[in-house]
């Protein structure tokens, strides 16, 4: 008994630096920032927090320009995961066949995933610019532009020059989920539905989709959350404008935050903001925990 009670403290000892770290970087941000949003200080105005329950969250729930955000967010997120889903599942099927220099294209798609984010984002501001932009000249000398077009001052395209950069980075990383999929997709299952007169499409429909079906849902997941809390590649190409067209939720929040130090209001935002993307990632994860529950109920 001595000894397993040593172990156990010698264990607890062992982790407790680990446990340390995580209640300084996570648990207590979260609980700071809880505690906050019912509290009134803006540092503008006033340095002391003033108690005032739940008016953080019902000024929040009038605030039309955080619902404005939130549709833009809503449909950034949309848009660009059902693209990137696409794009990732036919360069999967690509990359999953046998040909000369699978390897090099496979580690080429993934490069534009591993650059960072902000570098990127500052190539495409300079690709979409109006007067020096590559993409203004080569749909020009395609024929399909008369005139340079503003793709980054308006806001009619601004939101889907920001859709098509962040597309272009991040289905390489769908891509990757679903490869590994395709890998424990049994080439013996194929060659029995080809032997029962099934054609490639069927093969997919009826073979290869339902087997991959768990990586789909698992990077719709993973791109999601990271598109529902996108910061970093907007801030950079357009910061929110132009006139709010491309002012997603992490965004307004920053601002509300760190630009007019309205801490207690951000601080509802943030919890708000968590608990939608909370909300989305359980709708997702059901039909993941549904799917898989099915798949090993056939095995």
């Amino acid at each position: 008994m001595k000894t397993r009670a040593s172990d156990q403290t010698f264990g607890a000892l062992l982790i407790s630096p680990a446990g340390a770290f995580v209640f300084c970087i996570a648990i207590y941000p979260i609980a700071r920032v809880l505690w906050l949003s019912f509290f009134a200080q803006n540092l503008a105005t006033s340095l002391q927090p003033k108690f005032v329950k739940i008016d953080n969250y019902i000024r929040l729930a009038n605030d039309g320009h955080f619902f404005a955000t939130l549709r833009t967010t809503l449909f950034f997120t949309f848009v660009s995961v059902v693209i990137e889903l696409v794009l990732g599942l036919a360069f999967a099927l690509l990359l999953n066949q046998r040909f000369r220099g699978r390897a090099i294209a496979r580690a080429a798609m993934l490069v534009t995933w591993a650059l960072p984010t902000a570098v990127l984002a500052w190539a495409w501001s300079w690709i979409f610019n109006d007067q020096f932009g590559v993409m203004n000249d080569l749909l020009h000398r395609v024929g399909i532009l008369a005139r340079p077009i503003a793709w980054l001052g308006s806001g009619s395209t601004a939101l889907f020059a920001v859709i098509f950069a962040d597309v272009w980075k991040t289905a390489p990383f769908v891509m990757i989920i679903l490869l590994a999929g395709l890998q424990n997709v049994s080439g013996e299952l194929h060659e029995a539905a080809a032997i029962d007169g099934a054609n490639s499409w069927k093969r997919f429909r009826f073979v290869t989709l339902p087997l991959l079906m768990p990586s789909i849902m698992v990077a719709l997941l993973f791109r999601a959350i990271q598109s529902f809390g996108i910061f970093d590649l907007i801030f950079v190409m357009t910061g929110g404008g132009p006139g709010g067209a491309t002012e997603t939720l992490a965004i307004y929040t920053y601002n509300t935050y760190l630009r007019y130090l309205d801490f207690g209001y951000g601080s509802a935002m943030i919890v708000t903001s968590f608990l939608l993307m909370a909300l989305c990632a359980t709708l997702l994860y059901w039909p993941l925990s549904r799917t898989r529950g099915a798949q090993f109920a056939t095995e």
